[in-house]
């Protein structure tokens, strides 16, 4: 690879205690596990690379941009301060590999299930450094501290971390540490870095970007084996605060602390406590900025320990606080010596989140239920679509108390929604998120005609689908009816959907009625209703001219019967006179729906005539064919 002359070797075969260090140009050979002579704290970034024996496959992260070298055997990293990877990815693409390199293949990694939760409950002292160390200096250590500080992620984290993997965490946790995690992100735009290393002094951006290094630190965090519940420390070095600057440091810190809580972590912030710290004190109470859940100030020398005269003692109380009370000092335990910064930790785990968290859908109604700790209070809130509320001061209200089970009512149809539960325990810690997903449904309606003869029959279909995009397969869809004059709706078939989510029913209605399709919910799914399709039912109608043909001054019966009979009704004899039609009688209609006319011309000639029944509550109007008598 061709890099710049001016950058310094360093052979970690040779030099196996030197500190890869990314806040120098450099050039690091080969891969070291023991216990590196590097400062107790360093933030920044230059640029420059790590070329080691290929063994594990390792993606990239912010500010290090990793290529594996199958032919030479070698993991190539650049590392590089933030804005500057393209300029990393052109000396790696620089790289050849020689007739004497030997190949070699990365083995996959083995998946990690996130267990540990960093920290759990702990009041007792904790040392950080700037690269973990090897297993033999934390089990030497241990008699005398209980947690670490380890840097696990940030695009400005200066020290190489060879020691710790997963395997590291797991050995360590098993023998009793504790974790304090750091990421080291972007620093104040009022520091002393370099405008690179910066958060932007607009707010917006800010937060934004405090939202975008809470993800990666999530993705570092569980890559170790670290599990919801787990504390992360954004580390914004000293600064010298002016307005503008603390209203940057505090949205980047909201955005930081948003989006851990809404995946499942707790927000923590490491800050100079005459900087970062009284600044977020300042805002303690306030309601614009999101606040850290745990603070973990630097405040070398103040007395007692636990306590800065810049960071009220009415903050930050439920068991909330680290203080780095003594710093960059060396110190030997079981013959080892690191240079260390020292810690005084106070803290306690989030309460465990509900377990079995579920819906079950109505009609615009469901029923959550949820099994919580013991002496802990249930928040539950919603929000319409398939994202829940990220936190507690988002989305609408549910649910606030002590029961295991709660039905919701006025939820609008073809609609979907997402529930998160969060704990509260009885010192007012509150757990991570549960989440639950109601999906909704729709339905169509559609018939096979919009009037029927009466006696005849319709089909009434539909296609009932997730609002998801998927069909409602192989579930029950239930057929509503109303007579068109009644007011209450009555199941008329229940009918199972099909693979693509349509159903179908004949029906034989006898008045003109109301049909709607509906599914009533299950688990997960909130029931439907359809819109309403009116099929109309036509009376039928008989109709006789006995005789057809008489001679001027003879009678002929115009007669039938209309089923169904409609007693008491009227039918209203028509004669055709040009192009309309003029009234010509009217008549009532006997028990079994008869009528009957007497038709008597007063001239020779040619009459056209029918019977017109008009509609009523229940019944479409109908009339007869038209019928001729010829007057000879």
């Amino acid at each position: 690879m061709t890099v710049p002359s001016d950058w310094a070797v360093v052979d970690l075969t040779a030099d196996p205690t030197a500190c890869v260090r990314f806040d120098r140009a450099a050039v690091y050979l080969g891969r070291s596990t023991a216990q590196a002579k590097c400062p107790a704290h360093v933030v920044g970034r230059s640029e420059g690379l790590v070329l080691e024996p290929l063994a594990t496959a390792t993606p990239s992260t912010p500010g290090l941009l990793r290529r594996a070298i199958p032919e030479a055997g070698v993991q190539a990293t650049a590392y590089y301060e933030p804005g500057a990877e393209s300029s990393a990815a052109a000396i790696l693409g620089s790289g050849r590999a020689t007739s004497k390199a030997r190949a070699a293949q990365a083995a996959q990694p083995a998946a990690v299930a996130p267990s540990v939760v960093a920290t759990g409950n702990l009041v007792g002292d904790a040392f950080d450094t700037c690269s973990a160390p090897p297993q033999t200096t934390m089990d030497a250590w241990k008699p005398s501290y209980q947690a670490v500080g380890i840097y696990i992620s940030g695009a400005v984290r200066a020290c190489d971390q060879a020691n710790l993997t997963p395997d590291w965490v797991t050995a360590n946790a098993a023998n009793g540490w504790q974790f304090l995690l750091v990421d080291v992100g972007l620093q104040a735009p009022c520091s002393n870095f370099s405008a690179a290393k910066k958060m932007s002094a607009d707010p917006a951006t800010a937060l934004g970007q405090g939202k975008t290094a809470a993800a990666a630190a999530v993705t570092a965090a569980q890559a170790l084996g670290f599990a919801q519940r787990s504390a992360i420390y954004s580390d914004v070095e000293h600064y010298t605060s002016t307005a503008a600057c603390k209203s940057a440091v505090l949205s980047y810190l909201s955005g930081w602390t948003q989006e851990l809580h809404a995946r499942g972590y707790q927000g923590g912030a490491y800050v100079s406590a005459s900087s970062g710290g009284a600044d977020l004190a300042s805002n303690f109470t306030g309601t614009t900025y999101t606040r850290p859940d745990n603070l973990w100030f630097a405040h070398w020398g103040s007395t007692p320990i636990g306590t800065s005269r810049f960071i009220p003692a009415t903050t930050w109380t439920n068991h909330e606080r680290v203080h780095q009370h003594t710093g960059d000092v060396s110190e030997t335990n079981a013959g080892v010596t690191l240079q260390i910064d020292k810690n005084r930790v106070d803290l306690t785990a989030p309460p465990e989140p509900v377990t079995g968290f579920s819906v079950t859908g109505g009609v615009s109604a469901a029923t959550l239920r949820w099994t919580k700790p013991a002496s802990s209070t249930v928040m539950v809130r919603t929000a319409v679509g398939s994202t829940p509320p990220p936190l507690l001061t988002s989305g609408t209200s549910v649910y606030t108390g002590t029961a295991s089970v709660y039905a919701m009512t006025r939820l609008a149809n073809s609609a979907s929604y997402a529930f998160r539960a969060w704990v509260k325990d009885s010192t007012g810690k509150v757990s991570t998120g549960a989440d639950v997903q109601l999906v909704g449904t729709k339905a169509t309606v559609t018939t096979s005609g919009a009037w029927i003869t009466y006696g005849g029959s319709v089909t009434v279909s539909t296609t009932v689908t997730k609002l998801d995009g998927s069909p409602l397969a192989g579930a029950p869809i239930v057929l509503y009816a109303k007579a068109k004059n009644a007011t209450a709706y009555a199941a008329v078939a229940t009918v199972t959907s099909d693979a693509n989510g349509v159903a179908t029913s004949v029906q034989k209605p006898t008045p003109s009625t109301h049909y709607q399709w509906g599914h009533n919910g299950n688990a997960g799914v909130l029931g439907t209703r359809s819109a309403v399709a009116l099929v109309e039912v036509r009376p039928g109608i008989s109709s006789y001219l006995v005789p057809a043909a008489i001679k001027l001054g003879a009678t002929s019966n115009f007669y039938g019967y209309l089923t169904p009979a409609h007693q008491g009704t009227r039918a209203h004899l028509q004669r055709k006179s040009g192009t309309s039609w003029a009234a010509a009688g009217t008549g009532v209609l006997s028990a079994n729906g008869k009528y009957s006319f007497v038709v008597k011309p007063t001239a020779k000639g040619t009459y056209t005539y029918r019977v017109v029944w008009l509609p009523d509550a229940d019944h479409q109007g109908t009339q007869t064919p038209s019928k001729v008598l010829t007057v000879s």
